[in-house]
């Protein structure tokens, strides 16, 4: 059986490719944007200026919740979320609701690690802010 017309054009893309480390011609450009689908607790932690964030990370990492309740207040005093929609008492309890959960599950450890990672998500925002990047990555 000879090959068809078919199998022949995949052959030659395949020499093709193999010839060109990236694996694509290089006229071809292709873009690719990712973006972060948070959930509601995860997009409720504030935009704060950096040294609050740094002091709420401190805290998150000797008292589980304890900087996440301080940052609740943060959205009370004008800090940004990435819940524009949600009204700024909604937002407050998220918040709240999330210091509560690290202190209750901190006797299993998982709360004191979400706590952590809680006040490290607190820093990398507020070098967002910092820097001007977009709220929505």
């Amino acid at each position: 059986m000879e090959p068809s017309h078919k199998d022949s054009e995949t052959a030659a893309a395949a020499a093709a490719a193999a010839a060109d480390p990236r694996g694509a011609s290089s006229s071809s450009g292709v873009v690719v944007q990712v973006r972060e689908k948070k959930g509601p607790l995860r997009a409720a932690i504030p935009y704060m200026p950096f040294p609050v964030a740094v002091i709420c990370l401190f805290l998150n990492t000797f008292v589980p919740g304890l900087g996440t309740f301080v940052s609740a207040f943060t959205v009370l005093c004008g800090a940004r979320t990435d819940l524009p929609d949600r009204h700024v008492c909604c937002v407050f309890w998220l918040n709240i609701a999330a210091a509560l959960i690290q202190v209750l599950t901190a006797i299993v450890m998982v709360g004191w690690i979400m706590s952590i990672f809680w006040g490290m998500d607190m820093v990398i925002l507020a070098s967002y802010k910092e820097q001007g990047i977009p709220q929505q990555l």
